[in-house]
């Protein structure tokens, strides 16, 4: 169960117990209170209401419900009553009211004086009975000099307050009105009551209700899954795929070297080692014993788009026969425990390239001559493959390569047969062209056994190709000025004694163009410096060589009239074969190569030319097969061993060149050429190599292209 769920769970359950303690409490309130209200004496209750009542409605009203008067007794101090008076003890029939002014009972007119000195109102009393009784003048006199007296009793009443002090006068509703008022209140409070209490049992009712319902969900949700449903999830392809997914997201994020804990507040020691910025550090190693057990990198590429991604190709496994022969891998340098995407092959896959133009797609070149195209977005096999016919490629493809642009580019592959095909990269079900490379100078077969290929910047018609028999070629796609389609016969790049395994131009960087020198390395242990010929230099010599009858190329070993160029400088430092070598993409007098013995040497011809700038022993000093310099910068290159292991490393400063590199790299490049000899003969700096030595070498080195080419094992 996934930990979203189990929050779930887990809040359906707090919510239940919510409930629980939110009824418990309302059940407990409501038992508190009733007991309340049992425990209270009627008594009590009845006197609480009898007060209620008098406050409100006064003693003297409540006595005597049907008095006329309903005028409250008390009213704002300083403010006297209108027609009330009080009567005062004493035989007199004076009556005084609360104005302070003594008055006659005439004056009254509708009172009348009883035997305790009270003055009672009386609608139907007689005037005249009244006027015979009238108070007699020295009384009259007496209640003058008493009116100034009295006049400060209602300040004396200032001092008692009650709830009716400093409040209006409002007239009242008879008592019989409010008695029915009482009732409806209570009438209504009891209703009111009785539709909360029923409201709160519907609530509870719910509650419960909700409650079963919470602890039901829960019970079914945690329960226990058969071995069935386990195995019906596990297998399912969409939880397949999001484990896939969510683990690359995980290891990626663990395998990110990023330092968490470091403390920006302690500053770099300020010395520097001498040899910094000349050292070669190791970033990863990608290996994954699933699928590179008992296999050979036989190619390596960097995506053009994504800095992090790099890409491999493997030969077959003997041991592992129900595997797919060919594999190719895509590695993250952020995801080193496994590969990002990985492709099947039913052949060895012996070359390898990004699309420079398409980020998911990858070409790849086999054994049995397919061409296969796979997508980064689909599934393991290829989404496009050549056809096995005489149409394509029957022989090993060791080298492809796209050129052209955007909006128009062709997938160039070689094989060891001699053939060129040129393909649409959506389009493999046939070549658009095909170009078979021949050479009449050949004493058993005319084809040329090509292993590597490569064109110069900024080219998409004339290439050179490298071959078995340790020559290197050029050859043209299309009939152009001074040129045929086809092999160059009267070229030959004569100087190794051996199969040539890799060639490469030099990249077009920088204010001095470099891209006529090119660079060659061979199983003799040498890696040499070639200066390409032009067109116009190349016709020349075959006029030359027709003038002279044949006769210029003699020292060519049977070529007939072909012209022997040789290199201009020769590098001997390898203890080895060397697998491969590559121009530097940044620095124009850099370049790195491989060899047998597992050593990475990097050169800087503006430095030495004699010795390796740096030389570098990878992993266990197995061979290493192929290497490839990042498109980015160049600071990172990769390398495959045999071992099937992918090493990155990091050559720090190197990459980054001076502003006179170029300037110190022609110089280099003019001293160079100053102690080669001339035209037409096959020599190393200078020493004419026989060409006998150069045949018999040649010819003994034919059956090294097996099924898992010229790399190492």
């Amino acid at each position: 169960m996934s930990e979203r769920r189990r929050a779930e769970i887990e809040a359906k359950r707090a919510k239940l117990e919510e409930l629980r303690k939110a009824r418990a409490e309302r059940q407990r309130a409501e038992t508190e209170r009733r007991a309340a209200e049992a425990a209270t004496p009627s008594k009590a209750k009845r006197l609480d209401v009898e007060w209620i009542v008098n406050d409100l409605l006064g003693p003297e009203l409540r006595s005597s419900p049907a008095s006329v008067d309903h005028t409250p007794i008390t009213s704002t101090p300083g403010t006297p009553s209108i027609g009330h008076t009080v009567s005062l003890p004493g035989p007199s029939s004076l009556s005084l009211s609360t104005s302070g002014r003594v008055s006659r009972q005439s004056d009254v007119g509708s009172d009348r004086y009883n035997s305790n000195s009270t003055q009672v109102f009386t609608i139907n009393s007689s005037t005249d009975h009244v006027i015979d009784r009238a108070i007699t003048p020295r009384f009259y006199a007496d209640l003058i000099d008493v009116e100034q007296e009295l006049f400060v009793l209602p300040q004396k009443e200032r001092v008692i307050y009650n709830k009716e002090v400093q409040t209006t006068e409002v007239e009242t509703e008879p008592t019989w009105r409010r008695e029915e008022d009482a009732k409806d209140v209570k009438q209504r409070l009891s209703k009111e009551v009785v539709d909360v209490e029923a409201e709160q049992l519907a609530r509870e009712k719910e509650l419960e209700q909700e409650s079963i319902k919470l602890e039901q969900e829960i019970e079914q949700e945690i329960r226990e899954l058969t071995e069935e449903e386990r195995a019906s999830i596990l297998s399912a392809p969409e939880f397949l795929e999001f484990v896939e997914m969510s683990s690359k997201i995980v290891q990626r994020a663990l395998n990110d070297n990023y330092d968490y804990i470091r403390d920006y507040t302690v500053g770099t020691e300020s010395g520097g080692d001498d040899s910094e910025g000349k050292r070669v550090k190791r970033v990863c190693e990608f290996h994954d014993e699933r699928y590179g057990k008992n296999r050979s990198i036989t190619d390596v590429d960097w995506s053009p788009k994504f800095p992090e991604l790099s890409v491999a190709s493997y030969n077959k496994n003997p041991a592992a026969l129900n595997e797919p022969d060919g594999i190719v891998a895509v590695w993250n340098l952020h995801l080193l425990e496994r590969p990002e995407f990985v492709f099947h092959s039913q052949s060895d896959v012996l070359s390898v390239a990004f699309s420079p133009f398409h980020s998911n797609l990858v070409f790849g070149g086999t054994y049995s001559g397919q061409i296969l195209l796979w997508d980064t977005r689909s599934r393991h096999l290829p989404v496009l493959k050549t056809p096995l016919s005489a149409a394509g490629h029957t022989h090993p493809v060791y080298a492809i390569q796209i050129v052209g642009t955007q909006n128009a580019h062709n997938l160039i592959t070689s094989s060891s047969d001699g053939t060129v095909c040129s393909w649409l990269v959506d389009m493999l079900a046939q070549p658009q062209e095909t170009l078979e490379l021949v050479h009449g100078g050949h004493s058993k077969t005319a084809e040329v056994a090509i292993t590597c290929l490569d064109f110069p910047a900024s080219e998409t018609t004339t290439f050179w190709v490298g071959t078995e028999e340790g020559h290197v070629y050029q050859a043209n796609r299309y009939d152009r000025a001074g040129a045929k389609a086809g092999l160059n016969q009267h070229e030959v790049y004569r100087g190794h004694a051996g199969p040539v395994t890799g060639v490469h131009f030099h990249p077009i960087v920088g204010p001095v163009d470099f891209s006529d020198l090119f660079l060659t390395c061979s199983v003799d242990w040498t890696v040499k410096l070639w200066r390409a010929r032009s067109l116009g230099a190349s016709a020349a010599a075959a006029a030359a060589a027709v003038t002279h009858g044949g006769k210029v190329g003699s020292g060519t070993g049977g070529l007939g009239s072909s012209v022997g160029i040789a290199p201009i400088y020769s590098f001997d430092e390898a203890d080895d074969y060397v697998y491969d070598v590559k121009w530097h993409p940044a620095h124009p007098a850099l370049f790195g190569m491989v060899d047998g013995s597992g050593k990475f040497d990097v050169w800087n011809l503006n430095t030495d030319t004699e010795v390796p700038a740096v030389q570098t022993t990878v992993g266990s000093g197995r061979a290493l097969n192929k290497l490839q310099w990042d498109h980015k910068e160049g600071r990172r290159v990769a390398m495959g061993g045999s071992d099937g292991r992918l090493y990155v490393y990091d050559i720090g400063d190197m990459a980054i060149p001076r502003e006179s590199e170029w300037a110190d790299m022609q110089k280099t490049i003019v001293g160079m050429s100053g102690g080669g000899g001339s035209y037409g003969h096959t020599q190393t700096n200078g020493v004419v190599l026989p060409s006998s030595l150069s045949s018999s070498t040649s010819t003994s080195l034919l059956d090294l292209g097996s099924s898992s080419g010229i790399m190492g094992r």
